[in-house]
């Protein structure tokens, strides 16, 4: 047999991450080992036999130790040298093992099935998306009816999952919509007759979402003259004024870091694993923003963490979301439910008002096409008229917080 040398190292494998489709990592003599969308690694055989290119399963990592992957592999390719097929002998095999075997078919649980279904039908869809999914799975649905046959599970025991998530009625229905399309696609793979989710549609009833409050212009002035006067960290109140100006949502400002920011060029280079739509985002800096964060680099620029605003008590991640939600709560200036991401559609308002196009504005706030046919085709960024946005938006906070008249609202 030809030789070759093993590359593949368990460093190397365990940092291996998932990706929207799946990829293999090459170890040597047509040994490799597949990451699927979920997470799944999976050594496999290829190689060539009687000119037609051939593929089969070794076993699952970790349960199949790189070690056991390269043993079985030597005995592979020794088939694969005698001109037998492994993937042919392996089918045999199974025949024969069923034909003489006692031992029942393995049982397809809910949990094996719930995986293939987010390996066949989400490898489309963004990587935080699907992280959001198998965390529900995970949490709420697999130690209920993980270990379940497939087949045996339910209504009541779907039902009972469900009623646990009352208290927060728009994840339950979220929880069981997901169950009610891993069933969906059983009943089309002909694995299952019926649906056991689809019958308890409408068994939560979900309060209609409220937006979220916006402030107008007199208001706007008195929150902006109010901020210094809190008591509150520095970092808390730079914080929040950067919430405002830059448009970003609450967490994709937490989790900044310094490398991020061009201050040359005044520009803010939000990379896509830290967007809600997977999308880079570029936030164009006001002459105020770059004056913020002169004031903020004494205080955090030195942390070896790189976050723009780390935590007071540890210096190993940014500060909480929670900080800023309380200081907003705290905040007196005569209008109540007024949140962090209120700030979005606050600076939104005022510059559609002020006449700035939609178009800008919706660039501005990362927000993703609705039409998919639109988006396909459109890849303008109007720089431009979102650096002078960004300007005028820090420039009439500035008047608004010093008493400076509000004009009527354009329709």
């Amino acid at each position: 047999m030809r030789s070759f040398n093993y590359v593949l190292k368990p460093l190397t494998i365990n940092n291996a991450k998932p990706k929207l489709k799946r990829y293999a990592l090459t170890d040597g003599g047509g040994l490799l080992l597949e990451i699927q969308p979920s997470g799944v690694k999976t050594w496999r055989f290829r190689y060539h036999l009687a000119g037609k290119r051939e593929k089969v399963t070794i076993g699952i990592y970790p349960f199949v130790s790189i070690k056991m992957a390269r043993d079985r592999h030597e005995q592979l390719r020794e088939m694969v040298e005698q001109g037998r097929s492994p993937a042919q002998d392996k089918q045999a095999a199974a025949v024969s093992d069923a034909a003489v075997s006692a031992t029942p078919t393995p049982v397809l649980t809910f949990r094996m099935f719930a995986l293939t279904w987010v390996d066949d039908t989400l490898f489309h869809r963004a990587p935080s998306y699907r992280a959001q999914i198998l965390r529900w799975l995970d949490t709420f649905v697999y130690p209920s009816i993980g270990s379940i046959a497939l087949v045996d599970v339910m209504p009541a025991q779907v039902l009972d999952i469900i009623e646990k998530l009352t208290h927060i009625p728009s994840t339950a229905e979220r929880v069981r919509v997901v169950i009610q399309q891993i069933f969906a696609y059983a009943v089309r793979k002909l694995l299952i007759t019926t649906n056991p989710a689809a019958l308890l549609k409408g068994a939560v009833i979900v309060p209609k979402s409220k937006h979220h409050r916006h402030l107008n212009e007199v208001e706007l002035g008195r929150f902006w003259r109010l901020l210094d006067s809190q008591g509150a960290h520095a970092t808390t109140i730079i914080a929040t004024k950067m919430l405002m100006l830059t448009m970003v949502r609450k967490m994709e400002l937490l989790r900044a870091t310094w490398s991020e920011f061009d201050r040359d060029n005044a520009v803010w280079n939000i990379p896509a694993a830290r967007m809600k739509m997977d999308q880079p985002h570029r936030v164009f800096l006001s002459t105020q923003v770059l004056a913020l964060l002169d004031s903020l680099w004494p205080l955090t620029g030195s942390r070896a963490t790189g976050y723009l605003f780390p935590t007071i008590f540890r210096r190993s991640t940014h500060m909480a979301e929670v900080t800023l939600n309380h200081f907003f709560r705290r905040l007196d200036f005569c209008v109540s439910g007024f949140s962090p991401h209120g700030t979005r559609s606050t600076a939104a308002t005022l510059l559609r008002e002020h006449g700035f196009g939609r178009d800008a504005v919706e660039l501005l706030l990362a927000h993703a096409e609705a039409n998919s046919s639109v988006a396909a085709y459109s890849h303008m960024e109007l720089a431009s008229e979102r650096r002078r946005a960004m300007q005028f938006l820090a420039d009439r906070i500035e008047q608004l917080a010093s008493g400076a008249d509000v004009t009527p609202s354009r329709s």
